[in-house]
C-alpha cells in the first residue's frame, strides 16, 4: 500500500497493471480500496450499494450507473493524491457535488471512483473591497449568500437548485438573474483545478483575482463548462455584486405566448435594466398554483424583478407596465415586500417539482435550448404547438430575457413508447434551435443526453479541437468518461 502511494507521486513511472477486474469497469481490488482509505481515512470511503446508487444518478431521467467506490476527500492535497492513484491505475474518476444536474453528468458509465467534494466546504477568502470570494466545492449558493450578507454583497447566479458553486462552474450554469448579471462564465475569476494526473493548476495564477487580463490563453474559460472531463475543480474565485438598494417583483398574464414573448423583447429593446424576466406557460402556471399555493391566472405569464434605487425602480415599473399593457397584459401585480417576492420566486424555482406532481411516479426530462432573442417568438410558439401535437404531458418555462427556455416533460420510465417520443421531441427541438443559430443547451450542459447534437452545433473542426484539448489534459481518458465528447 505504501508503495502505491509513493508511486502515485510519480505516476509516469507507475506500472500499467490495473486494479479493475474487468478492464476499466468492474469491481476494484481490495488493495486499491485500502489505498484510497489510506489517503482519506476509512470513514470517508464507501462501497455500500445504497451509497453507490445515490452517486450513480442526478435529477435527470438517465438511468443510474453507479461507481465502484465513493470517496470524500477533506482537502486539495487528498484530491491530488486520489487523482494520481486513479491515473496510475487507469481507474475512471467522476467528480460529484450536490447531484442536482439534469444531463446525467455524474453517471459512472465505466465504473471507477466517485470523488464527492462536499466535505470541502470552506469559504477560504473574502475580499469585499475587490468584490471577490474564494470557495471550496462543498459551498453552495445559499450558504455563500448567507455568509456575505453583512458585507452588502451577494452572488447572483441562481439556477434554482441550491447547487454547489464549483459544480455550477463545471457545468457553466446560469439561471433567473442572467439577463442582468450574466452566467457563471461571467462571474468566475479563477479556478483551482486538480488535473487528471494529480498536478495542481491555478487557471489565472495562484491567489489572483483581477477583473481582466490579456495574459496568455483563457484557461479559466476552458474549465468553466468542462463538466468534469478535464479535471476536478477544488476552489473557485467568484465575482460578487453589491446588494441593490431596492427590489420589486411583478407578474403579468398575457392572452398568448406570442404576446408574452413580444413584451419581453420590447422591454429589452427599451433598455429597461430588468434583473429577471421569466416565462411560464398556462400548464406551468396551473402546476405552480397547485404546488405552491399561488392564485395566479392560468395563462402565459411573465415573472419579472427589478433592482436599483427607489427612484430608478419607479421609472422602470412604469415603462414595463406600459409595454405589457400594449401587448395585452392583464392581472398586472407588483410584489414589493420581501415575503411576497420570496413566495413568487420560490414557486418559480419549484417549477420542476410542480410539474412532476402532475403525474406522480413519472420522471422528468428538461430541454434546454437557447436562441437569439429575435428568434424567440418563432421557436416558442412552434414548440407550444409541437408539445400539444405530441400528446406528451409537459410545460414551458424559461429565462426568456436571454433567449433560453425549457420544456419540462413527464415520462413514465416503464413506457418505452413514451420515452421514445420524449427523445424524438427533445432532439427535434434541439435541431430547430440550431437551425435558428442557437444552441442545444443554454445552461444544463451536454452530459449524456446531448452528445449527438454537439457535433452539429460546433462542427467537425470544433469537435476535433475539443478532442485534442481533452487528449492533452487527459490522455488516458479517465476524467468523467462518456460525457460531452
Amino acid at each position: 500500500m505504501a508503495s502505491l502511494l509513493r508511486a502515485a507521486a510519480t505516476w509516469g513511472l507507475f506500472p500499467w497493471r490495473g486494479y479493475c477486474s474487468r478492464g476499466t469497469q468492474g469491481k476494484l481490488s481490495k488493495d486499491f480500496v485500502e489505498t484510497l482509505k489510506a489517503v482519506v481515512g476509512s470513514p470517508h470511503v464507501s462501497t455500500a450499494a445504497s451509497v453507490l446508487e445515490q452517486h450513480g444518478h442526478d435529477e435527470s431521467m438517465h438511468r443510474c450507473q453507479p461507481p465502484d467506490v465513493v470517496v470524500w476527500p477533506q482537502n486539495v492535497e487528498q484530491v491530488s493524491q486520489l487523482a494520481a492513484l486513479c491515473y496510475g491505475q487507469k481507474v475512471p474518476i467522476i467528480p460529484f457535488g450536490t447531484g442536482t444536474g439534469l444531463e446525467g453528468g455524474v453517471c459512472a458509465v465505466q465504473g471507477g471512483v466517485c470523488i464527492n467534494l462536499t466535505h470541502m466546504d470552506r469559504i477560504l477568502e473574502l475580499n469585499p473591497e475587490d468584490f471577490s470570494v474564494v470557495v471550496e466545492p462543498g459551498v453552495t449558493r445559499k450558504v455563500l449568500n448567507t455568509y456575505v450578507r453583512d458585507s452588502g454583497l451577494w452572488f447572483p447566479v441562481d439556477p434554482g437548485a441550491d447547487a454547489s458553486l464549483c459544480g455550477m462552474a463545471a457545468t457553466g450554469a446560469s439561471g433567473t438573474n442572467t439577463v442582468r448579471y450574466g452566467t457563471m462564465r461571467d462571474n468566475v475569476l479563477n479556478l483551482e483545478v486538480v488535473l487528471p494526473d494529480g498536478r495542481l493548476l491555478h487557471t489565472a495564477g495562484q491567489s489572483r483575482h483581477f477583473r481582466k487580463s490579456a495574459a496568455g490563453y483563457n484557461l479559466t474559460g476552458l474549465f468553466v463548462g468542462s463538466e468534469g472531463t478535464l479535471g476536478l475543480i477544488t476552489a473557485a474565485t467568484l465575482r460578487l455584486h453589491p446588494v441593490p438598494e431596492a427590489i420589486v417583483a411583478a407578474t403579468c398574464a398575457f392572452p398568448s405566448v406570442q404576446a408574452a414573448v413580444d413584451s419581453t423583447i420590447h422591454i429589452l429593446q427599451a433598455a429597461v435594466p430588468v434583473a429577471r424576466i421569466e416565462f411560464l406557460d398556462d400548464v406551468m402556471m396551473d402546476a405552480c398554483n397547485r404546488y405552491s399555493n399561488l392564485n395566479c391566472s392560468v395563462a402565459p405569464t411573465l415573472f419579472l424583478e427589478f433592482h436599483g434605487s427607489k427612484q430608478a425602480l419607479a421609472e422602470q415599473l412604469q415603462r414595463t407596465e406600459e409595454i405589457a399593457q400594449y401587448n395585452g397584459a392583464s392581472h398586472f401585480s407588483w410584489a414589493k415586500e420581501a415575503e411576497q417576492r420570496r413566495q413568487l420566486w420560490m414557486a418559480r424555482h419549484n417549477a420542476w417539482y410542480a410539474i412532476l406532481a402532475l403525474r406522480p411516479g413519472c420522471k422528468g426530462y428538461s430541454t434546454d435550448i437557447c436562441v437569439p432573442i429575435s428568434r424567440l417568438p418563432e421557436i416558442l410558439v412552434q414548440t407550444k404547438e409541437d408539445l400539444k401535437a405530441s400528446g406528451l404531458t409537459g410545460a414551458i418555462v424559461g429565462h426568456v430575457g436571454d433567449g433560453n427556455f425549457h420544456c419540462l416533460l413527464l415520462v413514465d420510465p416503464e413506457d418505452a413508447d413514451e420515452i421514445h417520443r420524449v427523445e424524438v421531441f427533445a432532439h427535434q427541438l434541439g435541431r430547430r434551435a440550431l437551425a435558428l443559430r442557437g444552441t442545444c443547451t443554454g445552461e444544463h450542459g451536454i452530459g449524456l443526453g446531448k452528445r449527438q447534437l454537439l457535433p452539429e452545433e460546433v462542427g467537425t473542426v470544433g469537435m476535433e479541437t475539443m478532442r485534442q484539448l481533452k487528449a492533452t489534459l487527459d490522455p488516458r481518458g479517465l476524467m468523467n468518461p462518456g460525457k460531452m465528447l
